[in-house]
């Protein structure tokens, strides 16, 4: 047998392995697509009851459904966004719509603090009530770049739609021990009590260097040799508190004046 044909036998048997071995992992990826987003969804669950509050003896999936509602707010009107059904709602992916042009904005240079380029037209909310049907908080998702990814946080306030209750920063692919350090108990333990706002309703929340004063309202200590995530945090507040972000919504539930669309 020539070499010629030990070589084209060879390349063949490589490539019916390459073949078998793609047909295997593209029908793992398939068969394992419902498992994984129904992790995701779990997942997503648990940070946000994290930041809930909620001291009961139900399981999550129960508190979600009997204590947490899921509402979508139209950020150009700072209202609920009007003809949507429960299904759109549990099914919207906030992230998705961001990077459709049909259903997101693009930010101008002016607009874009946390560098995250478009924003979706709706952003969701979570409504967090007492077994009683009393609202205790509301929970909102923010994010925005840090140094070397896109940091998701979900942050937790009164409801006077000003006092922080909790943060909880769920996703970020900052250095370890540096950026990293905004999922630290200790870090996040900063931000409890702290007003988004000032006395005329401006975004002033500062996340600053050095030692923030026992009485300060606003001052959060900045992250120990990682400025540009403490930055990128300083900006995915300005940015979501503020106009093109839930200000409008926030400023309209602090007065009752909500509406559906």
């Amino acid at each position: 047998m020539s070499n010629k044909e030990t070589f084209g036998k060879t390349i063949g048997v490589v490539l019916a392995v390459c073949l078998v071995c793609s047909i295997i992992v593209a029908g793992s990826a398939v068969g394992l697509r419902e498992t994984q987003l129904a992790n995701k969804a779990k997942d997503k669950q648990n940070n946000i009851l994290a930041v809930a509050g909620l001291q009961t003896d139900k399981s999550n999936k129960e508190i979600f459904s009997s204590n947490i509602e899921t509402r979508l707010v139209d950020l150009s009107t700072g209202n609920f966004a009007q003809d949507v059904t429960a299904a759109e709602i549990t099914d919207y992916d906030q992230r998705k719509a961001a990077k459709d042009p049909k259903r997101s904005s693009k930010l101008s240079p002016e607009e874009n603090v946390a560098s995250i380029g478009r924003v979706a037209d709706l952003a969701t909310v979570y409504l967090v009530s007492d077994d009683q049907g009393k609202l205790q908080r509301l929970i909102l998702p923010v994010h925005g770049a840090g140094l070397w990814s896109t940091m998701y946080a979900f942050v937790a306030l009164k409801t006077d739609g000003n006092t922080i209750e909790a943060i909880t920063y769920y996703e970020q692919g900052e250095t370890p021990g540096l950026g990293g350090e905004v999922e630290n108990p200790r870090w996040v333990k900063l931000w409890p009590g702290k007003e988004l706002f000032d006395a005329q309703w401006n975004p002033a929340i500062k996340v600053v260097k050095g030692e923030v004063a026992a009485d300060s309202k606003h001052e959060i200590d900045a992250l120990s040799g990682a400025t540009l995530t403490s930055a990128g945090v300083q900006n995915t507040f300005t940015f979501w508190f503020g106009e093109q972000g839930f200000g409008p919504f926030l400023n309209k539930f602090r007065q009752g004046a909500l509406t559906n669309g």
